[in-house]
């Protein structure tokens, strides 16, 4: 796997202090709290040393794309204030190793993946806090359920032992005008709503994980909770 170069502490501290303080910046525009958004720092594309130097700047949410990865780089923390986060697509075949690492699973997107979390998770005597993926925009290329089975997809998931459903995730389009696509996370907002109103869930959804480097800003003035940042870190 391509690695970036990486920078040093200082600049990933500034980076990071850049996007908290455009987050602030987007949360007041919005009326929201600051406080009420958490940044995941994506560091598919770094080293080890990379992340080292991101939890040494208090950054302690990481989020990767791959399962091996993810158990691989946990044993490199273990003990540490990290949370880890999988964000990528999610085959049964590797729940096994991001279960018992990882503190949300943002990509679930079928019954039969929830259910076999689930297993893992309550043969571990725990539940695994999840996301629903919905593929709002509705690309061919893109994972997640599409957002008229989302209300009975997350009903059938939440009633799963095992499972914390927390709320959705959604990619937008890649685009250079980020507000070509505030109506995806405006949609995605819209779609917790109705989850909220119509399915039989033990806890209402809190939790939208949306927005990237590129479109983060927008995301946060639509009600994200969850913005997933990489290059904007490591430049």
């Amino acid at each position: 796997m391509s690695q970036t170069l990486t920078p040093t502490p200082e600049r990933i501290l500034a980076n990071l202090r850049e996007v908290t303080g455009r987050i602030a910046a987007a949360a007041g525009r919005a009326g929201r709290d600051r406080d009420a958004v958490r940044v995941v720092a994506v560091t598919k594309t770094v080293g080890v040393e990379a992340i080292r130097m991101l939890v040494g700047a208090g950054q302690t949410d990481i989020g990767e794309n791959r399962a091996q990865q993810i158990r691989d780089r946990s044993r490199e923390f273990e003990g540490t204030a990290v949370r880890w986060h999988m964000i990528g697509r999610l085959q049964r075949n590797k729940v096994k190793y991001v279960v018992p690492v990882c503190a949300m699973i943002h990509s679930v997107d079928s019954l039969p993946l929830a259910e076999e979390i689930a297993q893992r998770a309550t043969a571990a005597g725990a539940a695994a806090t999840c996301l629903l993926e919905v593929n709002v925009a509705g690309e061919d290329r893109k994972a997640g359920v599409a957002p008229d089975d989302a209300v009975r997809l997350a009903e059938r998931a939440a009633a799963l032992e095992g499972i914390d459903l927390a709320g959705l995730m959604t990619m937008a389009p890649l685009v250079d005008d980020p507000e070509t696509v505030r109506p995806v996370f405006a949609a995605l907002r819209e779609l917790m709503e109705r989850i909220n109103r119509e399915a039989d869930l033990p806890r209402p959804l809190t939790d939208l994980s949306m927005g990237m480097t590129q479109d983060y800003e927008v995301a946060v003035e639509e009600g994200a909770t969850i913005v997933r940042i990489g290059s904007a870190l490591f430049r």
